[in-house]
């Protein structure tokens, strides 16, 4: 059960108890926007277990690339914490928040929320590649059916988008320079497209190009820039909203490289 919330005695102990909850509210908010939630999420749920452990005035400013947490405890606590890189997955968002609603329900003191956390950070808890593969290749085909496309197209958009899909893992994974990792991917997908419809096994161009790079299309980053925006964290939403552009624009350079060497 978590401690009663901080009162009469300021010591080391008290200092300590303050330290602990800061981490667990910091660790809490670093997983959860490394791993593609909003930064509303990411504030909310900062507060509400510092609320949980007694905390009732604490402050957060949240960055992508950055989270100050701040408490009010007579003297302000503060704490700055960066991250350099973000992905997306949204298993360790709902784990944490799972997490966060078992601290408000007083079952996790902070010690126990902290390792729970920490293991959640250390272990990747991701799908494998095989199966991101998979996924890639079946969504493209229903996606180029959704955007007008013949049932013919199917299977040559699936496989142009596994390669292209299975290429920027690759590149992701040992590419430091994001706009590379997103760029190549998109141009040898505009390069079998061509090479597709030149050899007959495919019928329009432009819906199979379309269909084979919308897994490469930055969905979540677009929906979460417009969220801040929404929400107030103009900051936030507008470098979420660049991130996206960049990736578009590399996605675009790709396809239009490809077709200038058509």
């Amino acid at each position: 059960m978590p401690s009663a919330p901080p009162s009469e005695k300021p010591g080391p102990e008290y200092g300590d108890r303050l330290h602990r909850i800061t981490e667990v509210c910091l660790l809490a908010g670093k997983i959860i926007l490394q791993n593609g939630g909003e930064t509303q999420r990411v504030e909310d749920t900062m507060m509400r277990i510092a609320a949980a452990y007694g905390i009732e005035r604490s402050h957060s400013f949240v960055m992508p690339t950055g989270i100050i947490f701040a408490i009010d405890s007579g003297s302000y606590t503060t704490r700055l914490v960066r991250m350099a890189d973000r992905s997306t997955n949204l298993k360790k968002v709902s784990m944490v928040n799972h997490i966060s609603r078992r601290i408000v329900r007083g079952e996790l003191d902070a010690e126990e929320a902290g390792k729970l956390l920490q293991e959640i950070q250390d272990s990747p808890h991701e799908y494998p590649n095989t199966l991101k593969v998979l996924a890639a290749t079946a969504a493209s085909g229903c996606l180029l059916i959704m955007f007008g496309g013949v049932w013919q197209d199917c299977f040559p958009v699936g496989i142009i988008a596994g390669i292209g899909f299975t290429l920027y893992l690759l590149l992701s994974k040992y590419v430091q320079i994001r706009f590379f990792s997103e760029f190549v991917p998109s141009l040898v997908i505009g390069l079998l497209a061509i090479l597709a419809v030149n050899y007959g096994l495919g019928r329009d161009l432009d819906k199979i190009i379309i269909g084979s790079v919308m897994p490469l299309v930055p969905g979540l980053h677009i929906t979460n820039a417009v969220r801040d925006l929404m929400a107030g964290h103009l900051v936030s939403g507008l470098s979420k909203g660049a991130e996206a552009f960049l990736t578009a624009f590399a996605i675009g350079c790709g396809i239009a490289a490809a077709l200038a060497l058509q």
